[in-house]
Protein backbone atom coordinates (compact mmCIF):
# COMPACT_ATOMS: atom_id res chain seq x y z
CA UNK A 1 0.00 0.00 0.00
CA UNK A 2 1.54 3.24 -1.06
CA UNK A 3 2.20 5.95 1.91
CA UNK A 4 0.17 8.31 1.14
CA UNK A 5 -2.98 6.07 2.00
CA UNK A 6 -1.46 5.37 5.61
CA UNK A 7 -2.77 8.04 8.42
CA UNK A 8 -2.55 8.09 12.07
CA UNK A 9 -6.07 8.69 12.54
CA UNK A 10 -9.12 8.10 9.57
CA UNK A 11 -12.13 9.49 10.67
CA UNK A 12 -15.06 8.02 8.66
CA UNK A 13 -18.11 10.98 8.66
CA UNK A 14 -17.94 14.18 8.00
CA UNK A 15 -20.80 15.58 10.05
CA UNK A 16 -19.78 17.56 13.33
CA UNK A 17 -18.73 15.29 15.44
CA UNK A 18 -16.47 13.67 12.33
CA UNK A 19 -14.92 16.91 10.46
CA UNK A 20 -14.36 18.57 13.81
CA UNK A 21 -12.83 15.34 15.26
CA UNK A 22 -10.63 16.05 12.04
CA UNK A 23 -9.23 19.29 12.40
CA UNK A 24 -8.50 18.71 15.87
CA UNK A 25 -6.52 15.55 14.94
CA UNK A 26 -4.48 17.40 12.21
CA UNK A 27 -3.62 20.20 14.62
CA UNK A 28 -2.19 17.94 16.71
CA UNK A 29 0.03 16.79 13.88
CA UNK A 30 -1.26 13.76 12.84
CA UNK A 31 -1.66 12.80 9.18
CA UNK A 32 -5.60 12.84 9.39
CA UNK A 33 -8.12 11.26 6.53
CA UNK A 34 -11.81 12.01 6.57
CA UNK A 35 -14.19 9.82 4.77
CA UNK A 36 -17.80 11.33 3.86
CA UNK A 37 -20.65 9.56 1.68
CA UNK A 38 -22.75 13.10 1.62
CA UNK A 39 -23.62 14.47 -2.37
CA UNK A 40 -25.29 17.25 -3.64
CA UNK A 41 -27.88 17.42 -6.30
CA UNK A 42 -24.89 17.41 -8.16
CA UNK A 43 -23.06 14.64 -7.09
CA UNK A 44 -20.67 16.59 -5.33
CA UNK A 45 -18.69 16.38 -1.22
CA UNK A 46 -21.36 17.85 0.74
CA UNK A 47 -19.66 17.19 3.95
CA UNK A 48 -21.23 18.61 7.19
CA UNK A 49 -23.79 15.34 7.77
CA UNK A 50 -27.43 15.58 8.78
CA UNK A 51 -27.16 19.38 10.92
CA UNK A 52 -25.79 21.18 7.53
CA UNK A 53 -27.35 18.94 4.81
CA UNK A 54 -30.97 18.45 6.29
CA UNK A 55 -30.52 19.44 9.73
CA UNK A 56 -29.95 22.37 12.26
CA UNK A 57 -28.55 24.48 8.96
CA UNK A 58 -31.34 24.56 6.56
CA UNK A 59 -34.12 24.67 9.15
CA UNK A 60 -33.01 27.44 10.74
CA UNK A 61 -32.69 29.00 7.58
CA UNK A 62 -36.51 28.21 7.02
CA UNK A 63 -37.28 29.38 9.78
CA UNK A 64 -35.26 32.61 9.62
CA UNK A 65 -37.16 33.53 6.46
CA UNK A 66 -40.70 32.29 7.52
CA UNK A 67 -40.32 34.24 10.18
CA UNK A 68 -39.86 37.39 7.75
CA UNK A 69 -42.80 36.67 6.20
CA UNK A 70 -44.93 36.08 9.46
CA UNK A 71 -43.11 39.57 10.31
CA UNK A 72 -43.92 41.34 7.50
CA UNK A 73 -47.51 40.12 7.10
CA UNK A 74 -48.50 40.37 10.85
CA UNK A 75 -46.35 42.30 12.77
CA UNK A 76 -45.01 45.12 10.84
CA UNK A 77 -47.51 47.58 10.99
CA UNK A 78 -47.46 47.81 14.88
CA UNK A 79 -44.15 49.36 13.78
CA UNK A 80 -45.58 51.55 11.28
CA UNK A 81 -44.33 49.51 8.55
CA UNK A 82 -47.32 49.18 6.10
CA UNK A 83 -46.73 46.27 3.72
CA UNK A 84 -49.00 45.77 0.78
CA UNK A 85 -48.98 42.88 -1.97
CA UNK A 86 -47.16 40.72 0.14
CA UNK A 87 -46.40 37.46 -1.23
CA UNK A 88 -44.38 34.29 -0.61
CA UNK A 89 -41.55 33.11 -3.49
CA UNK A 90 -41.14 29.55 -1.77
CA UNK A 91 -38.44 29.28 -4.33
CA UNK A 92 -36.50 31.29 -3.43
CA UNK A 93 -37.15 30.71 0.24
CA UNK A 94 -36.01 26.95 -0.67
CA UNK A 95 -32.76 28.18 -2.90
CA UNK A 96 -31.60 30.44 0.07
CA UNK A 97 -31.81 27.81 1.97
CA UNK A 98 -29.72 25.59 -0.30
CA UNK A 99 -27.13 28.13 -1.22
CA UNK A 100 -26.55 28.47 2.92
CA UNK A 101 -26.54 24.74 3.25
CA UNK A 102 -23.91 24.63 0.07
CA UNK A 103 -21.68 27.38 1.64
CA UNK A 104 -21.47 25.55 4.93
CA UNK A 105 -20.12 22.45 2.97
CA UNK A 106 -17.78 24.29 1.15
CA UNK A 107 -16.67 25.88 4.05
CA UNK A 108 -15.92 22.63 5.07
CA UNK A 109 -13.95 21.37 2.91
CA UNK A 110 -11.91 24.60 2.81
CA UNK A 111 -11.06 23.66 5.98
CA UNK A 112 -9.69 20.40 5.32
CA UNK A 113 -7.49 22.21 3.12
CA UNK A 114 -6.36 24.37 5.17
CA UNK A 115 -5.57 21.63 8.17
CA UNK A 116 -4.11 19.68 6.03
CA UNK A 117 -6.65 16.90 6.38
CA UNK A 118 -6.94 14.92 3.51
CA UNK A 119 -10.76 14.10 2.13
CA UNK A 120 -12.15 11.27 0.35
CA UNK A 121 -15.40 11.24 -1.21
CA UNK A 122 -17.59 7.93 -0.48
CA UNK A 123 -19.03 5.56 2.06
CA UNK A 124 -16.16 4.44 4.81
CA UNK A 125 -15.87 0.46 5.88
CA UNK A 126 -14.09 -1.40 7.98
CA UNK A 127 -12.21 -3.77 5.74
CA UNK A 128 -10.27 -5.85 8.41
CA UNK A 129 -6.79 -5.11 11.12
CA UNK A 130 -3.72 -4.71 9.71
CA UNK A 131 -0.37 -4.38 11.10
CA UNK A 132 -0.99 -0.68 11.01
CA UNK A 133 -4.15 -0.75 12.82
CA UNK A 134 -7.13 -0.94 10.94
CA UNK A 135 -7.56 -1.29 6.95
CA UNK A 136 -10.76 1.31 5.91
CA UNK A 137 -12.44 0.83 2.44
CA UNK A 138 -13.85 3.60 0.58
CA UNK A 139 -16.36 3.25 -2.09
CA UNK A 140 -18.25 5.56 -4.08
CA UNK A 141 -17.84 8.14 -5.76
CA UNK A 142 -14.07 7.49 -4.65
CA UNK A 143 -12.55 4.50 -4.61
CA UNK A 144 -9.45 3.51 -2.38
CA UNK A 145 -8.37 1.44 0.88
CA UNK A 146 -6.56 2.94 4.17
CA UNK A 147 -5.06 1.60 7.12
CA UNK A 148 -5.08 3.93 10.28
CA UNK A 149 -3.53 3.37 13.49
CA UNK A 150 -6.75 5.10 14.91
CA UNK A 151 -10.45 5.09 13.58
CA UNK A 152 -12.96 7.78 14.61
CA UNK A 153 -16.41 6.38 14.10
CA UNK A 154 -19.05 9.50 13.72
CA UNK A 155 -21.77 8.21 11.11
CA UNK A 156 -24.49 9.79 12.59
CA UNK A 157 -27.70 8.79 12.66
CA UNK A 158 -30.91 8.71 10.57
CA UNK A 159 -34.78 9.57 11.34
CA UNK A 160 -36.83 6.65 12.91
CA UNK A 161 -39.53 5.28 10.70
CA UNK A 162 -42.95 4.63 12.07
CA UNK A 163 -44.01 0.88 11.07
CA UNK A 164 -46.09 0.92 7.89
CA UNK A 165 -45.59 4.75 6.91
CA UNK A 166 -42.24 4.21 5.28
CA UNK A 167 -40.87 7.83 4.22
CA UNK A 168 -41.44 8.53 0.80
CA UNK A 169 -40.30 12.22 0.76
CA UNK A 170 -43.18 12.95 -0.95
CA UNK A 171 -46.06 12.63 0.94
CA UNK A 172 -44.78 11.01 4.29
CA UNK A 173 -41.69 12.82 5.13
CA UNK A 174 -38.74 12.93 7.31
CA UNK A 175 -36.89 16.19 8.48
CA UNK A 176 -35.35 16.08 4.91
CA UNK A 177 -38.60 15.83 3.12
CA UNK A 178 -39.50 18.41 5.13
CA UNK A 179 -37.62 21.11 4.01
CA UNK A 180 -38.17 20.47 0.58
CA UNK A 181 -41.97 20.66 0.05
CA UNK A 182 -42.52 22.45 -3.37
CA UNK A 183 -45.79 23.94 -2.25
CA UNK A 184 -47.73 24.73 0.83
CA UNK A 185 -49.26 22.34 1.86
CA UNK A 186 -53.37 23.61 2.67
CA UNK A 187 -52.95 20.53 5.71
CA UNK A 188 -49.42 19.29 7.39
CA UNK A 189 -49.71 16.73 9.86
CA UNK A 190 -46.94 16.04 12.13
CA UNK A 191 -46.17 12.99 14.42
CA UNK A 192 -44.07 13.77 17.19
CA UNK A 193 -43.84 16.79 19.04
CA UNK A 194 -40.21 17.04 19.39
CA UNK A 195 -37.72 19.35 18.27
CA UNK A 196 -38.15 18.59 14.50
CA UNK A 197 -42.04 18.28 14.18
CA UNK A 198 -42.25 21.92 16.08
CA UNK A 199 -39.52 23.44 14.48
CA UNK A 200 -41.17 21.85 11.11
CA UNK A 201 -44.18 22.64 11.81
CA UNK A 202 -43.27 25.97 12.41
CA UNK A 203 -41.99 26.88 9.63
CA UNK A 204 -45.03 25.85 7.14
CA UNK A 205 -47.30 27.14 9.68
CA UNK A 206 -45.85 30.93 9.20
CA UNK A 207 -46.57 30.63 5.57
CA UNK A 208 -49.72 29.35 5.29
CA UNK A 209 -50.34 25.98 6.24
CA UNK A 210 -52.97 24.37 9.31
CA UNK A 211 -50.60 22.26 11.17
CA UNK A 212 -51.66 19.48 13.75
CA UNK A 213 -49.45 17.99 15.94
CA UNK A 214 -50.58 14.55 17.13
CA UNK A 215 -48.20 13.50 20.11
CA UNK A 216 -48.20 9.82 21.50
CA UNK A 217 -47.26 11.44 25.19
CA UNK A 218 -49.75 12.83 27.84
CA UNK A 219 -47.18 15.67 28.35
CA UNK A 220 -45.78 17.98 26.17
CA UNK A 221 -41.80 17.87 25.93
CA UNK A 222 -41.52 15.88 28.73
CA UNK A 223 -37.83 16.41 28.79
CA UNK A 224 -38.09 20.45 29.13
CA UNK A 225 -39.01 22.08 32.57
CA UNK A 226 -42.67 21.48 33.47
CA UNK A 227 -43.28 25.63 33.90
CA UNK A 228 -41.38 26.39 30.83
CA UNK A 229 -43.24 23.60 28.70
CA UNK A 230 -46.52 24.51 29.89
CA UNK A 231 -45.60 28.43 29.26
CA UNK A 232 -44.56 27.19 25.26
CA UNK A 233 -47.72 25.30 24.74
CA UNK A 234 -49.78 28.06 25.11
CA UNK A 235 -47.86 30.15 23.22
CA UNK A 236 -47.82 27.72 20.14
CA UNK A 237 -51.49 27.06 20.62
CA UNK A 238 -52.20 30.93 20.11
CA UNK A 239 -50.00 31.05 17.12
CA UNK A 240 -51.99 28.62 15.43
CA UNK A 241 -50.33 25.24 16.60
CA UNK A 242 -52.99 22.59 16.61
CA UNK A 243 -51.04 20.32 18.89
CA UNK A 244 -52.95 16.70 20.49
CA UNK A 245 -51.40 15.23 23.06
CA UNK A 246 -51.81 11.41 24.17
CA UNK A 247 -52.54 10.46 20.81
CA UNK A 248 -52.37 6.69 19.77
CA UNK A 249 -51.60 6.03 16.16
CA UNK A 250 -53.12 3.71 14.27
CA UNK A 251 -53.69 2.98 10.37
CA UNK A 252 -51.83 5.35 7.65
CA UNK A 253 -52.90 5.47 4.80
CA UNK A 254 -51.60 7.28 1.36
CA UNK A 255 -54.15 8.42 -1.45
CA UNK A 256 -52.57 9.59 -4.83
CA UNK A 257 -52.11 13.60 -3.64
CA UNK A 258 -52.64 13.22 0.59
CA UNK A 259 -52.43 11.32 3.71
CA UNK A 260 -55.12 9.72 6.19
CA UNK A 261 -53.88 8.98 9.98
CA UNK A 262 -56.59 7.18 11.89
CA UNK A 263 -55.35 7.41 15.90
CA UNK A 264 -57.21 7.60 19.57
CA UNK A 265 -57.23 10.75 21.39
CA UNK A 266 -56.98 11.50 24.87
CA UNK A 267 -59.69 10.38 26.01
CA UNK A 268 -59.60 6.89 23.69
CA UNK A 269 -62.27 8.14 21.25
CA UNK A 270 -61.33 7.09 17.69
CA UNK A 271 -60.23 10.05 14.78
CA UNK A 272 -59.25 10.36 11.80
CA UNK A 273 -57.48 13.22 10.05
CA UNK A 274 -56.51 13.91 6.43
CA UNK A 275 -53.36 15.78 5.39
CA UNK A 276 -51.89 16.94 2.49
CA UNK A 277 -48.36 16.30 3.19
CA UNK A 278 -47.55 14.12 6.72
CA UNK A 279 -44.03 14.73 8.42
CA UNK A 280 -42.92 12.37 10.99
CA UNK A 281 -40.74 13.30 13.17
CA UNK A 282 -40.20 10.44 16.39
CA UNK A 283 -36.54 10.09 17.36
CA UNK A 284 -33.86 9.07 15.01
CA UNK A 285 -31.84 5.91 15.40
CA UNK A 286 -27.83 5.43 15.31
CA UNK A 287 -26.49 4.60 11.75
CA UNK A 288 -23.92 2.03 11.16
CA UNK A 289 -25.48 1.28 7.91
CA UNK A 290 -22.24 0.02 5.43
CA UNK A 291 -19.66 0.36 7.82
CA UNK A 292 -19.07 -3.36 8.23
CA UNK A 293 -17.63 -2.97 11.71
CA UNK A 294 -18.37 -7.03 11.80
CA UNK A 295 -14.93 -7.60 10.20
CA UNK A 296 -12.98 -6.18 13.55
CA UNK A 297 -16.25 -7.12 16.32
CA UNK A 298 -16.97 -3.71 16.67
CA UNK A 299 -19.84 -4.03 18.95
CA UNK A 300 -23.37 -2.65 19.41
CA UNK A 301 -25.80 -2.48 22.03
CA UNK A 302 -29.01 -3.74 21.70
CA UNK A 303 -30.60 -0.38 20.23
CA UNK A 304 -27.78 -0.28 17.21
CA UNK A 305 -25.19 2.43 19.11
CA UNK A 306 -21.74 1.92 18.90
CA UNK A 307 -20.50 0.93 22.80
CA UNK A 308 -18.08 3.47 23.54
CA UNK A 309 -16.98 3.83 27.71
CA UNK A 310 -17.07 7.44 28.69
CA UNK A 311 -14.15 8.42 27.17
CA UNK A 312 -15.63 7.38 23.71
CA UNK A 313 -13.39 4.36 22.94
CA UNK A 314 -15.01 1.20 21.62
CA UNK A 315 -14.05 -2.73 22.92
CA UNK A 316 -11.25 -2.05 19.98
CA UNK A 317 -7.35 -0.71 20.78
CA UNK A 318 -7.89 2.24 18.76
CA UNK A 319 -11.32 2.48 17.62
CA UNK A 320 -13.51 5.68 18.89
CA UNK A 321 -17.05 6.63 18.25
CA UNK A 322 -18.64 10.05 18.74
CA UNK A 323 -21.86 11.76 17.99
CA UNK A 324 -25.29 10.18 17.33
CA UNK A 325 -23.77 6.64 16.67
CA UNK A 326 -22.81 6.22 20.46
CA UNK A 327 -25.00 7.35 23.77
CA UNK A 328 -26.01 10.18 25.25
CA UNK A 329 -28.20 13.22 23.06
CA UNK A 330 -28.22 13.27 19.57
CA UNK A 331 -26.79 16.87 19.34
CA UNK A 332 -24.16 18.76 16.71
CA UNK A 333 -22.59 20.44 19.33
CA UNK A 334 -22.56 17.06 21.99
CA UNK A 335 -20.94 15.49 18.97
CA UNK A 336 -18.18 18.42 18.24
CA UNK A 337 -16.84 18.53 21.88
CA UNK A 338 -16.70 14.40 22.00
CA UNK A 339 -15.17 14.97 18.48
CA UNK A 340 -12.36 17.20 19.86
CA UNK A 341 -11.76 15.24 22.94
CA UNK A 342 -11.42 12.23 21.11
CA UNK A 343 -8.56 13.69 19.04
CA UNK A 344 -6.81 15.47 21.96
CA UNK A 345 -7.08 11.99 23.84
CA UNK A 346 -5.18 10.40 20.99
CA UNK A 347 -2.62 12.98 21.47
CA UNK A 348 -2.15 11.45 24.90
CA UNK A 349 -4.02 14.66 26.61
CA UNK A 350 -7.39 14.94 28.76
CA UNK A 351 -10.09 15.57 26.65
CA UNK A 352 -13.29 17.09 28.70
CA UNK A 353 -17.20 16.78 27.89
CA UNK A 354 -19.30 17.38 30.81
CA UNK A 355 -22.93 16.26 29.79
CA UNK A 356 -24.14 18.05 32.66
CA UNK A 357 -23.63 21.27 30.61
CA UNK A 358 -24.29 20.72 27.31
CA UNK A 359 -27.48 23.01 26.47
CA UNK A 360 -30.22 22.35 24.74
CA UNK A 361 -32.55 24.11 21.91
CA UNK A 362 -35.91 24.21 20.34
CA UNK A 363 -35.39 26.85 17.55
CA UNK A 364 -39.24 27.45 17.55
CA UNK A 365 -40.34 31.67 17.83
CA UNK A 366 -40.39 31.84 21.03
CA UNK A 367 -37.14 30.06 21.29
CA UNK A 368 -36.99 27.36 24.40
CA UNK A 369 -33.23 26.91 25.44
CA UNK A 370 -32.03 25.37 28.38
CA UNK A 371 -28.96 23.49 30.91
CA UNK A 372 -29.13 21.83 33.33
CA UNK A 373 -31.72 19.96 36.03
CA UNK A 374 -35.16 20.83 35.21
CA UNK A 375 -37.44 21.03 38.37
CA UNK A 376 -39.22 17.60 38.14
CA UNK A 377 -36.27 16.37 38.52
CA UNK A 378 -34.51 18.08 41.47
CA UNK A 379 -38.05 16.84 43.25
CA UNK A 380 -37.40 13.40 42.10
CA UNK A 381 -33.95 13.37 42.99
CA UNK A 382 -34.76 15.07 46.33
CA UNK A 383 -32.80 18.00 46.34
CA UNK A 384 -33.59 21.05 48.11
CA UNK A 385 -33.52 23.75 45.44
CA UNK A 386 -34.54 27.57 45.23
CA UNK A 387 -36.40 28.89 42.33
CA UNK A 388 -36.68 32.02 40.48
CA UNK A 389 -38.26 33.77 37.33
CA UNK A 390 -38.67 37.02 35.34
CA UNK A 391 -40.39 37.49 32.49
CA UNK A 392 -39.80 38.80 29.47
CA UNK A 393 -42.52 40.83 29.23
CA UNK A 394 -41.05 43.23 31.78
CA UNK A 395 -37.97 43.35 30.47
CA UNK A 396 -37.34 46.90 28.80
CA UNK A 397 -35.62 45.12 25.35
CA UNK A 398 -38.36 42.48 24.51
CA UNK A 399 -40.53 45.65 24.90
CA UNK A 400 -38.60 47.77 22.17
CA UNK A 401 -38.34 44.27 20.02
CA UNK A 402 -42.18 43.29 20.34
CA UNK A 403 -41.44 40.04 21.75
CA UNK A 404 -42.12 39.98 25.27
CA UNK A 405 -43.48 36.26 25.38
CA UNK A 406 -42.07 33.53 28.11
CA UNK A 407 -39.53 33.93 30.60
CA UNK A 408 -36.10 33.40 32.75
CA UNK A 409 -36.24 30.15 35.18
CA UNK A 410 -33.45 29.93 37.61
CA UNK A 411 -32.82 26.94 39.74
CA UNK A 412 -30.17 26.50 42.91
CA UNK A 413 -28.79 24.63 45.55
CA UNK A 414 -31.31 25.75 48.61
CA UNK A 415 -27.88 25.42 50.54
CA UNK A 416 -24.89 26.05 48.61
CA UNK A 417 -26.80 28.45 46.28
CA UNK A 418 -25.00 26.52 43.00
CA UNK A 419 -27.31 26.90 40.03
CA UNK A 420 -28.50 23.54 38.92
CA UNK A 421 -30.61 24.38 35.72
CA UNK A 422 -31.32 27.43 33.43
CA UNK A 423 -34.34 27.10 31.66
CA UNK A 424 -35.56 29.84 29.19
CA UNK A 425 -38.60 30.42 26.77
CA UNK A 426 -38.48 33.25 25.02
CA UNK A 427 -36.56 36.00 22.43
CA UNK A 428 -32.97 34.79 21.37
CA UNK A 429 -32.70 32.06 24.10
CA UNK A 430 -30.45 29.97 22.33
CA UNK A 431 -28.12 32.47 22.84
CA UNK A 432 -28.82 33.70 26.19
CA UNK A 433 -28.28 30.29 27.43
CA UNK A 434 -24.37 30.44 26.97
CA UNK A 435 -23.57 32.77 29.96
CA UNK A 436 -25.69 30.30 32.03
CA UNK A 437 -23.39 27.20 30.55
CA UNK A 438 -20.13 29.13 31.50
CA UNK A 439 -21.74 30.28 34.97
CA UNK A 440 -22.81 26.25 35.68
CA UNK A 441 -19.41 25.14 34.31
CA UNK A 442 -17.44 27.25 36.55
CA UNK A 443 -20.42 26.20 39.37
CA UNK A 444 -21.08 29.89 39.81
CA UNK A 445 -23.81 30.17 42.37
CA UNK A 446 -27.11 32.30 41.24
CA UNK A 447 -25.79 35.10 43.15
CA UNK A 448 -22.59 35.51 41.45
CA UNK A 449 -24.90 35.66 38.02
CA UNK A 450 -27.22 38.52 40.27
CA UNK A 451 -24.18 40.48 41.36
CA UNK A 452 -22.55 40.84 37.06
CA UNK A 453 -23.86 44.03 35.65
CA UNK A 454 -25.26 43.35 32.00
CA UNK A 455 -25.65 45.73 29.52
CA UNK A 456 -29.01 48.33 29.57
CA UNK A 457 -31.24 47.52 27.80
CA UNK A 458 -30.66 44.27 27.11
CA UNK A 459 -32.68 40.88 26.72
CA UNK A 460 -29.74 39.57 29.08
CA UNK A 461 -31.07 41.48 31.87
CA UNK A 462 -33.88 39.16 31.91
CA UNK A 463 -30.84 36.22 32.90
CA UNK A 464 -29.72 38.83 36.03
CA UNK A 465 -33.48 39.47 36.82
CA UNK A 466 -33.76 35.79 36.91
CA UNK A 467 -31.35 35.09 39.61
CA UNK A 468 -31.93 37.75 41.58
CA UNK A 469 -35.62 36.14 41.78
CA UNK A 470 -33.86 33.35 43.25
CA UNK A 471 -33.33 35.72 46.49
CA UNK A 472 -36.67 37.21 45.88
CA UNK A 473 -34.62 40.68 45.11
CA UNK A 474 -36.32 41.14 41.40
CA UNK A 475 -36.00 44.58 40.51
CA UNK A 476 -37.78 44.79 37.99
CA UNK A 477 -41.00 42.66 38.54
Amino acid sequence: MSNENQFDVVVIGGGPGGYIAAIRAAQLGFKTACIDAWSNAAGKPAPGGTCTNVGCIPSKALLQSSEHFEHAGHAFAEHGINVSGLELNLPQMLKRKDTIVKQNNDGILFLFKKNKVTFFHGLGSFGGKADEGYTINVSGPTTATLTAKNVVVATGSNARQLPGAEFDEKLILSNEGALDIEAVPSKLGVIGAGVIGLEMGSVWRRVGADVTVLEGLPTFLGAVDEQIAKEAHKLFTKQGLKINLGCKIGAITKGENNVSVAYADSTGAEQTATFDRLIISIGRVPNTNGLNGEAVGLQLDERGFVVVDDECRTSLPGVWAVGDVVRGPMLAHKAEEEGVAVAERIAGQHGHVNFNTIPWVIYTSPEIAWVGKTEQQLKAEGVAYKAGTFPFMANGRARALGDTSGMVKFLADATTDEILGVHIVGPVASELISEAVVAMEFKASSEDIARICHAHPSLSEAVKEAALAVDKRSLNF
